[in-house]
């Protein structure tokens, strides 16, 4: 059994509004074995589509490498936005060592609500990903659950939003994105949108589509 710790803090600071939320990186993050094209920060790895998407939305122009140059890009840009990054999951066990959500059993979370006490600035979680087993938002609702709190609806299509009132009356926003990973491609393929869009473009593509969604949010 592999135990898959999160490698990396939490990225958070007072002045943030949005925290993105996600899993585990791929266990090579946990053990230190990157790859020519990783960077060694939350959401690095070369086959990842956040930064790629981000880049696209703000013109970064970010390097892809493990330098500690590359780690910096995207900590300013970060910090510039507003954005904090705060993955729900401090560990798990895995019998196959791979990144998979569903894979990760005996799921140790982090007290997001907690955290979300200190930082009263934040009024939106973006999820990077949805509500099936083990993703973002289905373990955001299990710690939701145990306090006593539930997410209530505002829009069901994806990206799926919901709010839910904390202690003290402070609202906070939830938004599913699409997971921005490879293995959500045929998902993003399924959806009635994307496919009425492709064929209009024959060329359009399931970056485009997530940039597009993104964008709207970020």
């Amino acid at each position: 059994m592999f135990l898959h710790r999160h490698p990396y803090p939490p990225f958070l600071f007072d002045t943030a509004t949005k925290w993105i939320v996600g899993t585990l990186p791929p266990p090579r993050f946990t053990t230190g074995h990157l790859r020519p094209g990783d960077v060694d920060f939350c959401y690095g790895s070369r086959d990842g589509q956040l930064w790629p998407i981000l880049d696209r939305i703000f013109q970064l122009g970010l390097t892809y490498e493990t330098t500690p140059e590359a780690v910096a890009e995207r900590q300013a840009f970060l910090r510039r936005r507003g954005i904090g990054i705060c993955d729900i999951v401090a560990e798990a066990q895995r019998q196959r060592i791979d990144a998979s959500d569903l894979g990760m059993q005996h799921i140790r979370l982090r007290d997001l609500l907690g955290l979300l006490s200190q930082y009263p600035r934040v009024e939106t979680l973006l999820f990077t990903g949805g509500n099936s087993k083990n993703g973002p938002e289905y373990l955001f609702r299990k710690l939701l659950k145990q306090a006593g709190l539930t997410l209530q609806p505002v829009t069901v299509q994806v990206p799926r939003i919901n709010t839910v009132e904390l202690p003290g009356g402070r609202q906070l926003r939830t938004v599913s994105l699409t997971a921005p990973s490879g293995s959500a491609n045929r998902a993003v393929g399924s959806l009635a949108e994307y496919k009425a869009r492709k064929a209009n473009d024959p060329a359009y593509t399931v970056l485009d589509f997530r940039v597009e969604q993104y964008r709207r949010f970020f």
